[in-house]
């Protein structure tokens, strides 16, 4: 719902509520989809649920990288939780409408979740980078209370900026379309609904993206440079293959929810096409978490045996 108001020589549209299109070009499959999608998030919950009750509960993984891996999975609930709840709720009832309010709000948790989520792939990199390149530092620099201030500061250092950005984008007036053609709120769809010249908006989501991609994804290259170094230079046997399995599952993750969220953010707009950016935010923002727990667990030997401890009793 819009209304036009007369205004000198121009037009003043307020934007009451958007419409997200979704799979709008797939009505046939609705009700599939609400399957589908149905699953994985319950998938979501119970996979990474399950890894935080492991983490809490088993005294052997009262580790830092546990710690991490814990808060990791916490996050993606979160993070799942913004997008897949209205997206079911829009294949099941038809209705797509989303509130002015709601779609600011859905964006704003969406990029301070993601923003956190880069900051403690990183931390998480340099806690392994820690482990196996300075193995006698590791309980003095990764102590409790430095895992805790790591934790925390990757979940507010990035708020500032975020509802900033978000500020930015929704103060912007919007022309005659309110149709979103995405599967949630995101910046670029919005841009495109904008009114006039958007370059400056445009100009500081790609400043905020390299500092929320591109310097933590370096920072990780950084961190497994030296780990791999570090690697080959051990004997061969036991130690090396456990170090290459420690840090391989969490090499997976980075690589699908970086390499999907570079290509989205950071990519000339020319090159922007509503299917492609569908599909790229299905990867960042539901496939990642969905392997998560699978990642992490069926590929680590001290979740596996967590997991049957419980199981056990």
């Amino acid at each position: 719902m819009k209304y036009s108001e007369k205004m000198g020589e121009e037009n003043l549209t307020i934007m009451e509520e958007f419409v997200i299109l979704g799979f709008y070009e797939l009505p046939n499959i609705q009700d599939l989809l609400f399957g589908i999608f149905t699953v994985i998030y319950l998938s979501i919950l119970m996979g990474n649920g399950l890894i935080i009750v492991i983490t809490k509960t088993d005294p052997a993984l009262h580790t830092p990288m546990y710690f991490f891996l814990g808060n990791f999975s916490f996050l993606e609930i979160c993070y799942t939780s913004v997008i897949l709840p209205r997206m079911l709720m829009n294949f099941w009832s038809q209705n797509r409408n989303i509130s002015f309010v709601a779609c600011a709000v859905q964006l704003c948790f969406l990029l301070i979740l993601g923003g956190t989520e880069c900051f403690l792939l990183a931390v998480m990199a340099y806690d392994r980078y820690v482990a196996i390149c300075k193995p006698l530092y590791y309980p003095v620099l990764m102590n409790q209370k430095v895992c805790i201030q790591l934790v925390v500061g990757s979940w507010i250092c990035g708020i500032p900026v975020e509802i900033g950005q978000t500020f930015q984008i929704f103060s912007l007036s919007f022309c005659d379309s309110n149709k979103i053609n995405h599967v949630f709120c995101d910046i670029f769809p919005l841009l495109k609904l904008a009114c006039g010249v958007t370059s400056i908006n445009e100009l500081f989501v790609y400043a905020v993206s390299v500092l929320f991609l591109t310097v933590p994804f370096l920072l990780i290259i950084w961190s497994y440079v030296n780990i791999i170094t570090t690697i080959l230079n051990l004997p061969v046997g036991m130690k090396r293959s456990k170090a290459f399995s420690t840090c391989s599952s969490h090499l997976i993750v980075v690589t699908l929810f970086f390499g999907s969220g570079i290509i989205t953010y950071l990519r000339p707009k020319s090159t922007h096409s509503p299917g492609i950016d569908k599909v790229l935010s299905l990867f960042y923002t539901i496939v990642t978490p969905m392997f998560n727990p699978l990642i992490y667990g069926l590929r680590n030997k001290d979740v596996i045996a967590a997991l049957k401890k419980i199981l056990s009793k």
